[in-house]
């Protein structure tokens, strides 16, 4: 039997995101059980979706995919893995290097939810020709959609050409169109405009793309909606020139807007600040505070909301509620049937890979990383909001 490579996995401190290490993973490296494979992952996306899953963690239960096993015997930098540290989920293209798992074989490509890591270990179940889920015992009480792996030979979609794309922005595509399918669901909540925080980010323009395509709005509103980026000042630029806002302004302009205009705000940066400024400035006026992402990880307390005492709960206007996208895509399997979302979302996705990759002028450049240390750099940047929004960084170790 051949002795499985060492392997290693990137981990944080829950309760202080900057304190990381490089570990050994044991059960990675440990022999193989009946009907397991064993993964050597290739690739994989660094976006500010993965700071979302960290400041998250807790709550949505993204540490539950892949914990961190101690004791540690290897240590690049000195955090202690336990119960305390975890390990952020990113979404990527592994390969099969070891198979005991009858129709998984061995140099397949997979495409899917994996650790940060070099490895991974996944007991694959209900396998089809074209994906299987992970039937480990600590992710069966885990949301579907994250379980749920595609084999690349069978997907149509696919191109070894692609996988940077596929990577960086698939998944995030996915929660911009079921962000604005829910709000059109809704009928906006009565808004006549949707403000979008953290603007520049790949889920708030991908959610913008939809929204100023009208994919979703024929179904419930006679008449567009306005969509308007919010931003900093530093991406304020960049953002304009995406094309798919009608107005952009940055945090410190929410008070430009006119405050009696029904508005939904779609919250991706989580930043407790900006979000009361928000819901002081349009108060009754705003329709629907939807929550969705933590760009800005360290404002997602109220310590910077207002008035003593101010929580999400005690703003003025709708109160702020938290946006999970495998719900709306469970509603959308019943409402349409499986074939039906396929068809819509793959249908979305074709005329946003054209809006982005257009040659005269792309929205998005891969920039490609290899190794711990190009690994800690972009998440250091990612975490400090330092990241040119212009940019997606794949990686590996």
């Amino acid at each position: 039997m051949t002795t499985p490579a060492p392997a290693h996995m990137f981990t944080v401190k829950k309760s202080d995101l900057h304190q990381i290490g490089l570990v050994s993973d044991a059960a990675a490296s440990a022999p193989l059980a009946d009907g397991h494979i064993r993964l050597r992952i290739n690739s994989f996306a660094l976006t500010s979706n993965n700071i979302t899953y960290a400041a998250f963690g807790d709550a949505m239960k993204y540490w539950n995919f892949f914990p961190v096993a101690a004791p540690v015997t290897a240590r690049v930098t000195t955090s202690t893995a336990d119960a305390a540290h975890g390990c952020i989920p990113v979404w990527g293209f592994a390969d099969v290097v070891e198979s005991r798992a009858d129709g998984v074989v061995l140099g397949e490509r997979i495409y899917g939810y994996f650790p940060m890591a070099t490895h991974a270990v996944l007991q694959p179940a209900r396998i089809s020709a074209s994906s299987f889920v992970d039937a480990a015992e600590h992710r069966r009480e885990l949301h579907p959609v994250y379980n749920q792996y595609t084999r690349c030979a069978a997907d149509p979609s696919y191109a070894v050409a692609h996988e940077a794309h596929i990577a960086l922005l698939r998944p995030l595509f996915m929660t911009s169109f079921l962000i604005d399918d829910f709000l059109a669901d809704n009928h906006f909540f009565g808004a006549k405009a949707v403000l979008l925080s953290s603007a520049s980010s790949k889920t708030a323009y991908g959610t913008a793309f939809c929204l100023s395509r009208g994919l979703n709005q024929q179904r419930s509103t006679p008449s567009a909606v306005k969509v308007i980026g919010l931003t900093s000042a530093a991406n304020a630029a960049f953002t304009r020139g995406l094309g798919c806002y009608d107005q952009v302004i940055t945090y410190d302009e929410v008070a430009s807007l006119p405050a009696d205009v029904p508005t939904a705000y779609v919250d991706m940066s989580g930043s407790a600040t900006v979000r009361a400024a928000v819901h002081r400035h349009f108060n009754d006026a705003l329709k629907h505070s939807c929550a969705v992402g933590g760009t800005h990880w360290d404002d997602l307390t109220a310590k910077n909301s207002g008035a003593a005492g101010e929580t999400p709960q005690h703003l003025p206007g709708p109160r702020p509620t938290l946006f999970f996208a495998p719900a709306q895509i469970k509603k959308r399997a019943v409402d349409w049937g499986p074939a039906g979302l396929n068809q819509r979302t793959g249908a979305a996705w074709g005329g946003f890979m054209q809006a982005l990759s257009n040659p005269a002028s792309p929205w998005l450049t891969v920039v490609s990383g290899k190794g711990a240390k190009a690994v800690e750099a972009v998440y250091r940047e990612l975490l400090s909001g330092q990241t040119r929004p212009q940019q997606g960084h794949v990686l590996s170790f």
